[in-house]
């Protein structure tokens, strides 16, 4: 628990004093000193004032080291988007609608990239993008599209727009699907992902070009999580290598063998005698 604490951390922040906390929350400057040193804690009717007078959620309050978190973290519990650490309802998507009302799919070009990073929950900057629409995905989705670089997710080709649905609850991420995610360290990246939050609070990243090597993000340092739907890329597929065809041939056969070894155990066995050889 890290109630103690973070009281101490936020009231520093916000740069009030002891006597200035007890005049806002109505309660002796004793009260105060307890609650930051540990002698005692809140009662359950005091705990909403205090998560009301410092912008933070009680669970925050509660479970989180605040003191350890990164500026820009601070500032979003601090705006409400507290629920990330769970992986739920993680915050209200900037977003724009053409003249019927009707969703846009916003594109994020690669010049783009490194402003959405900031700019991501910014509708000013939402609105500056460019925006399209495809009629054959629904209407009750939301769409981005975002174009990726390098050749970590080939056959996908580098500078490829991948569009991708809005995930808003992270706990329903599934296991061996692609996403994108906009990451605090490394911007947007495309991978496929593993769901790890309810046992280690993370997602396991994995590359389909097997020389990148996967490795896990704490769900704290993700922002936006969107799921693969297409890609549009103006590269024509190489053609397929001889490696390839030799390991669909040898796919085949496998395939094969298992089929013969399935009938052979439905079927009787019987014993073949070899007759002499005779001249």
């Amino acid at each position: 628990m890290y109630f103690s604490s973070n009281f101490k951390f936020l009231r520093k922040r916000k740069s009030r004093s002891q006597e200035a906390a007890a005049i806002g929350l109505g309660i002796k400057r004793s009260s105060i000193n307890n609650y930051e040193n540990g002698y005692a804690l809140p009662g359950i009717d005091m705990l909403p004032a205090i998560s009301k007078y410092f912008g933070i959620s009680i669970d925050s309050l509660i479970n989180e080291d605040l003191s350890n978190m990164s500026e820009m973290k601070l500032r979003e519990l601090e705006l409400g988007f507290s629920s990330y650490i769970s992986g739920s309802k993680l915050r209200i998507l900037a977003t724009t609608v053409d003249s019927k009302n009707n969703e846009n799919i916003e594109l994020v070009p690669h010049k783009a990239r490194a402003g959405y990073t900031a700019g991501y929950n910014d509708p000013e900057f939402i609105s500056a993008l460019p925006t399209f629409q495809l009629p054959f995905l629904s209407k009750e989705r939301k769409y981005r599209t975002f174009q990726i670089s390098g050749d970590s997710m080939l056959p996908i080709p580098d500078k490829s727009f991948v569009t991708a649905q809005y995930v808003d609850n992270w706990n329903e991420i599934k296991d061996g699907r692609a996403y994108i995610l906009l990451t605090q360290d490394d911007g947007i990246v495309f991978k496929v992902v593993y769901n790890h939050i309810k046992d280690k609070k993370k997602l396991l990243l994995k590359s389909l070009n097997f020389v990148y090597e996967p490795y896990e993000v704490n769900i704290g340092d993700i922002k936006e999580v969107w799921e693969f739907i297409n890609y549009i890329s103006t590269q024509v597929p190489e053609p397929l290598q001889p490696n390839d065809e030799v390991n669909k041939s040898v796919t085949l056969i496998q395939e094969e063998m298992k089929k013969i070894a399935q009938v052979l155990q439905r079927k009787p066995q019987t014993l073949l005698k070899r007759k002499p050889f005779v001249r």
